[in-house]
């Protein structure tokens, strides 16, 4: 009977030891398919089509929770599939561009776009990229590892090669210097960088949080305090806790929605309001840069951590696009101060007395034409009807929209030793046929606003007013540039009058054609992945230049 027990006790531990060896080799199994299909993913597979489908994805999950919530006009009116399509990708590529009116959408939808307009931002998105990086660097570590254990070799100091099509910045990730100044005893450059990356992500974890939840509260105490502001909610039925985050979001992403029909116009008198969102604006993108690294320099100051300094000493090496050096961020800081300064000028000598500004005081109007100017690069705020502002006024907006937001005005030394570095790291990276053929910025602009006009040719003929070549090319480049600037529509511009016509709050886009929506939707998403296109057209120029 012992004898009996004894050998069922050995077949039990036969048998367990068989599940666990089982088991052990399924998790190893699956494991290195996880890896396997990662590294795929991140080693072969170029940004462009992973950031192509992460916004794509984005919006169809957009478009999929707007559809399911109900709209407040539920009972008198419901937006199209297009428009709630349309919409939803607007508020993942920061655009702002709308075919309906923002007042249609319930507190529950509100809440959808706040989390689109988040997660789409620039400075969210990137710190995806920063975490990306560092994934990618475990998994080069791993490939490493696995590579030495099985040919059982000496280890080599060379690193694994990217595939050519990986993105600039990551390939910089992985580019480890040993700078003895800044390294803890047995501590190299590698392992620094490594800590360095991953102190920077939630370094910039921590700046999202801070800037929206200090934006919010100081909204929401402006609501509290000012009756005037207040007022314009409860008449409107808008939840202040809503809209202050809302706002502040949407402010900071750079995309420009606000939950009332008429945008910023409702709250043109609100000085105070305007001046809390003009800082939100500029360090959520065009001063980015600076105010990142200011804070960096701040945290090294307090903390003395070796990370901190070492992030402000080896900027490039991060990988990280938005952290450039101290001379870069004086440039531009100095071109971005400048380009406001420029616009405010002009803004005021033509607009000073015209109809847009009638009705407020000469501060409210300084006030007000700071933060219209400060938003053509690039959130889309309006505190004045566009329509009726100058031609000229629009043109010098469509320009400002078409720049980069990161745009600087270098010395010549520097720019064309900038320009010779960059050269060099393309010179490295095997060109596809994509890269020989891509156009430039403004033949892509060109073919878009051509298109527009073909879907949209019979209301040019019939409404050439409303629908005038400079209003749609406002419209293509504020797209494109994901602005959200609209000259909108009038019925009063009618030429034949349309005794059922109504004036609605939303961009001229809400009077194209479907074609036309699908084609501006396009834009919008180009112009989101601009970077990715932002050298094309040389091989066109290079090929003209030997006639």
């Amino acid at each position: 009977m012992n004898n009996f027990a004894d050998h069922s006790s050995e077949k039990l531990k036969h048998i367990s030891c068989c599940l666990q060896a089982g088991l052990g080799k399924l998790h190893r199994s699956i494991h290195g398919s996880l890896l396997s299909l990662l590294e795929t993913l991140f080693f072969q597979v170029n940004s462009f089509w992973i950031e192509l489908g992460y916004f794509i994805t984005l919006s169809s999950l957009g478009f999929l929770a707007l559809k399911a919530s109900h709209p407040r006009t539920m009972s008198t009116f419901k937006p199209k599939n297009i428009d709630l399509f349309f919409t939803s990708v607007s508020a993942s590529t920061v655009s702002s561009m709308s075919t309906v009116e923002m007042e249609v959408f319930s507190n529950t939808q509100l809440v959808f776009l706040t989390i689109l307009m988040l997660v789409g931002g620039e400075v969210f998105t990137s710190m995806l990229g920063l975490h990306l990086i560092r994934a990618k660097i475990y998994l080069r570590k791993n490939r490493l590892f696995t590579h030495r254990t099985e040919s059982d070799s000496s280890i080599s100091s060379d690193p694994i090669p990217d595939s050519p099509t990986d993105h600039i910045e990551l390939e910089m990730a992985t580019r480890f210097r040993d700078e003895k100044s800044d390294t803890k005893p047995g501590e190299t450059g590698g392992s620094l960088n490594h800590k360095s990356i991953k102190i920077l992500a939630y370094f910039v974890a921590c700046y999202l949080l801070v800037v929206h939840v200090a934006g919010s509260t100081l909204i929401s105490i402006y609501f509290s305090l000012i009756p005037s502001a207040r007022k314009v909610l409860k008449i409107k039925g808008l939840n202040m806790q809503t809209f202050s985050i809302f706002t502040t979001v949407s402010t900071f992403a750079n995309c420009g929605f606000v939950p009332t029909n008429e945008n910023m116009m409702a709250f043109k008198k609100n000085s105070g309001l305007l001046l809390i969102l003009i800082p939100q604006i500029l360090m959520g993108n065009t001063l980015y840069p600076v105010c990142l690294r200011t804070a960096i320099w701040a945290a090294e100051k307090i903390s003395r951590k070796a990370e901190f300094r070492y992030m402000l000493k080896n900027s490039r090496e991060l990988g990280y696009g938005h952290l450039i050096s101290g001379r870069q961020c004086a440039y531009l800081g100095i071109t971005g101060a400048g380009l406001v300064i420029v616009q405010l000028v002009v803004f005021c000598l033509l607009e000073w007395k015209s109809e847009a500004t009638g009705g407020l005081s000469a501060y409210e109007k300084l006030v007000g034409s700071l933060f219209q100017v400060v938003n053509s690069r690039h959130t889309g705020e309006s505190v004045f009807d566009l329509s009726a502002i100058s031609p000229a006024i629009l043109v010098l907006f469509v320009a400002m929209m078409y720049l980069p937001p990161y745009t600087s005005f270098l010395p010549t030394d520097e720019a064309e030793n900038l320009k010779a570095k960059v050269e060099k790291c393309q010179r490295k990276n095997k060109k596809g046929f994509r890269e020989h053929i891509m156009f430039s910025q403004l033949t892509y602009l060109l073919v878009f606003v051509i298109l527009i006009c073909i879907t949209e040719r019979r209301k040019m003929k019939t409404d050439p007013l409303n629908f005038n070549v400079l209003n749609i090319v406002v419209e293509v480049v504020s797209a494109y540039g994901n602005v959200g600037f609209s000259t909108g529509y009038s019925c009063e511009r009618q030429i034949n009058p349309d005794g059922g016509c109504k004036d609605a709050w939303y961009g001229l886009a809400g009077r194209w054609s479907d074609e036309g929506k699908l084609v501006l939707i396009v834009v919008m998403l180009f112009g989101r992945l601009k970077k990715f296109s932002m050298r094309g057209g040389r091989a066109w120029t290079h090929h003209l230049s030997h006639h």
